[in-house]
């Protein structure tokens, strides 16, 4: 006979009798009534489970909507298995890809058939996706000998699963079945088909774009945006991955196990080399033209932006250029005259926190000929000084302004459109860990930030993942919005920068402790870095971009 024990319910804030063996769901309903909102999973001592989960002992728990972040990534999991069963029903034989985020949805793509991309196809999908909503189907949770499991995708042809599964060597494997079709997923998914009844496709280029739920409204699904030229910055690496043999991280894994990974690294590094002389070639052709003076270069938090700048500094003066660095910082208006944030805290991540006035009088003033006294900006005094330092540009000066906001038409909007060159730096991971799971963007940017931030900043990794939402908040205000007004965009992801990551990254995480929310976020994250083989970072070149976050590099930042 079981138990009776308790659990510390978040939600309500109180201790709740359950019997030894219940799952998530069956104490949620007897909850239901006190807590309205229906959950999609749960936290159960700060790291997420999936309803079907059973407890056997005391804990805490929090269940979690859709609308929070873990719940957002249960949905869109979900979304993509039951996009998957359509697409073996409908098209037997086909590959269903899922390659990346982009435009606020998922970009798929489907090969390995004779079908042709259509609105009629994206119909039928879509539609298929609804009968499984109507149908309530459960979204039933195995774990089997992992033997079994590559049995399983063998028969499904799910190969890119297979190469994983045998690149990690665990003796069980998690996986999910969906009206008698199997798939794995690095994380939870919902209950049952009924729980994920609000998305969209959208045909988009090749392929589709997957919807999920909108941020700020559960009844709709998101909007897509259109990003041209996002999509073809994320084509020409998936190009360059299929060349190279490595698409995922089976594949990775594979040619790391083979000794393959100098080779990786060469022509990583070879192909970054490559990109900015090609964006430094462009700068010159312009500026012989009579424009691009000003070279604006942005992109969200650790995309590698200082680093990039300093190799293209070094690419121009190649084709006999004379670069020339301004930093924003140096013009932030002065402490008090910052804006702030709701809860009272400057907001430095403002574009109103720079004197933008004075910033293009600047910038005229050195693109007229003359010279300029430029500001230092003291952070102990929040005020900005002059001590003497002055800039003038030659007839073959090109002024680099590197900051979060350089796509932003109003830093620069007093300066001629002709004058100025603009660059979007962002990691635009191309690495798939499967044909269903890709490795978010942002993850990648966080996992850097986390090991630069604990080397050299001296913040945790818990202080990092704390920050992050609000880093995140800051991107979508301030630099997504305006990524498409790049005149060249540059992916600084390496295609085996997680293996290399990972021996300074998981350590970091198994410090935070068990006992906080953030624990949640570590603990995902260390299952993501479990999948990759880890190289050491011994042959990684000095002048690499993975350099600004791990060390060694010959660049001085």
């Amino acid at each position: 006979m079981s138990s009776t024990l308790k659990i510390y319910c978040k939600n309500i804030g109180e201790y709740v009798e359950f019997q030894g063996g219940q799952t998530l769901m069956e104490i949620y309903n007897t909850l239901a009534d006190r807590i309205p909102q229906r959950p999609i999973c749960a936290h159960v001592n700060n790291k997420t489970e999936d309803l079907s989960y059973p407890l056997f002992a005391p804990k805490q728990v929090e269940f979690l909507t859709a609308m929070s972040p873990s719940g957002h990534r249960v949905y869109i999991r979900s979304l993509c298995m039951m996009l998957y069963r359509a697409v073996v029903a409908l098209y037997p034989g086909a590959r269903l890809i899922i390659e990346h985020s982009i435009g606020r949805g998922y970009y798929c793509r489907i090969t390995g058939s004779d079908v042709a991309m259509s609105q009629q196809v994206v119909d039928s999908l879509r539609d298929y996706m609804h009968s499984l909503v109507r149908r309530a189907l459960p979204f039933e949770r195995k774990e089997r000998l992992t033997s079994d499991v590559i049995k399983i995708f063998e028969e499904q042809g799910l190969d890119d699963k297979v190469k994983l599964l045998q690149s990690l060597h665990d003796l069980y494997t998690v996986y999910y079945r969906l009206d008698g079709v199997c798939d794995s997923y690095y994380g939870n998914l919902a209950p049952s088909t009924d729980m994920c009844p609000v998305f969209d496709l959208q045909l988009f280029e090749e392929g589709f774009l997957l919807m999920g739920m909108a941020k700020d409204d559960p009844t709709a699904a998101e909007s897509p945006i259109m990003q041209k030229k996002m999509y073809h910055a994320f084509t020409d690496y998936l190009a360059f991955n299929r060349v190279i043999g490595v698409a995922n991280v089976g594949e990775l894994n594979l040619a790391i196990a083979h000794k393959e990974a100098p080779m990786l690294i060469n022509v990583a590094e070879a192909l970054h080399d490559k990109k900015i002389g090609r964006i430094s070639d462009e700068i010159q052709s312009r500026y012989n033209e009579g424009g691009a003076r000003v070279v604006l270069i942005a992109g969200p938090s650790s995309s590698g932006k200082t680093t990039f700048t300093k190799r293209l500094a070094i690419q121009l003066m190649t084709n006999l250029l004379e670069p020339k660095m301004i930093s924003l910082d140096d013009y932030f208006v002065n402490r008090e005259d910052t804006p702030r944030e709701p809860d009272g805290d400057y907001d430095y991540e403002s574009l109103y926190a720079l004197d933008l006035h004075q910033f293009n009088a600047d910038l005229n003033a050195l693109l007229a000929g003359e010279e300029v006294k430029l500001p230092t900006y003291n952070f102990e005094l929040g005020r900005r000084v002059y001590k003497g330092k002055t800039l003038k540009l030659t007839n073959r000066s090109v002024l680099l302004i590197e900051g979060i906001h350089g796509l932003n038409p109003e830093l620069t909007k007093e300066i001629d459109a002709r004058m100025k060159f603009m660059i979007y730096v962002s990691a635009l991971t191309t690495l798939s860990i499967d044909d269903h799971n890709w490795v978010p963007t942002s993850d990648n940017r966080l996992l850097r930030r986390m090991v630069r931030d604990s080397r050299y900043r001296g913040v945790s990794a818990t202080e990092t993942i704390r920050r992050w939402p609000s880093v995140r908040r800051g991107e979508d205000k301030w630099i997504y919005p305006y990524q498409e007004n790049a005149d060249a965009m540059f992916n600084s992801s390496l295609i085996f920068e997680l293996s290399v990551i990972k021996e300074y990254a998981e350590e970091l995480l198994r410090g935070v402790p068990r006992d906080i929310p953030e624990y949640a976020e570590a603990y995902r994250l260390r299952t993501l870095l479990g999948y990759f083989t880890p190289i050491t970072d011994k042959t990684i070149p000095s002048t690499s971009l993975l350099r600004e976050f791990l060390g060694g590099s010959s660049f001085r930042y």
